[in-house]
């Protein structure tokens, strides 16, 4: 059975998620670690817990999802699996960094491709990778149906939606992967954002005025 802790990393908040199981087996998804207390909290928490990093993950490649992709490959020797449509996402991060102040050391290892439909398997459980493009353009989401969760990038928040205005971004993209990839999961399934709280799929179907 997996476990999930949050950490919010990096000046934008972002939601860092570390899934782990009894086996001492995790994957980390979307590193935001920019500082480097962030890192050692991070280090931290997976040495106290006595786990093995297996896998690294990005729903997608904006740069507050990619700030510590680098540094999680060379403390654990992750390689990165991504979306390959979002490989440009990743390139062009650190001209992002740049702008918005924030420079940072990209991502420089191996790069391993998913596909809708493809699992990730840490150890005994497993996420199925489900492609839902719009906020960027090809954020995947990591749903565990066994246990009724997803971690779902920027793609759904509470009450709210991914923005559309950052490039490959698009609104009406963005609606038709919610309303057909997420919106189909039961209700009661607990939805992890990239940003903010948790939320579930039931109440963004009744709450969330985007999607109304």
């Amino acid at each position: 059975m997996l476990k999930v802790k949050v950490f919010i990393f990096n000046p934008v908040q972002e939601n860092t998620y570390v899934l782990y199981n009894e086996e001492g087996k995790a994957v980390i998804i979307d590193p935001g670690c920019y500082f480097k207390e962030e890192q050692d909290t991070l280090a931290g928490f997976i040495n106290n817990e006595s786990l093995v990093p297996v896998q690294l993950l990005n729903t997608h490649c904006h740069l507050d999802h990619v700030f510590g992709n680098n540094w999680v490959y060379e403390t654990y020797q992750t390689p990165l699996h991504i979306h390959p449509q979002e490989a440009p996402m990743l390139q062009m991060a650190p001209v992002s960094g740049e702008k918005w102040g924030l420079p940072f050391t990209n991502y420089s290892g191996p790069l391993n491709f998913l596909q809708e439909g493809d699992t990730v398997q840490i150890g005994n459980d497993a996420l199925k990778v489900i492609f839902t493009p719009g906020h960027s353009p090809a954020s995947i989401c990591f749903y565990c149906e066994a246990q009724g969760f997803i971690i779902g990038g920027d793609v759904l928040f509470r009450e709210s939606i991914g923005r559309t205005d950052l490039p490959g971004g698009n609104h009406e993209t963005l609606l038709n992967s919610i309303r057909t990839k997420l919106f189909v999961l039961p209700d009661e399934v607990k939805v992890y954002p990239g940003h903010g709280i948790t939320t579930t799929i039931g109440y963004e179907k009744r709450n969330n005025p985007f999607l109304q």
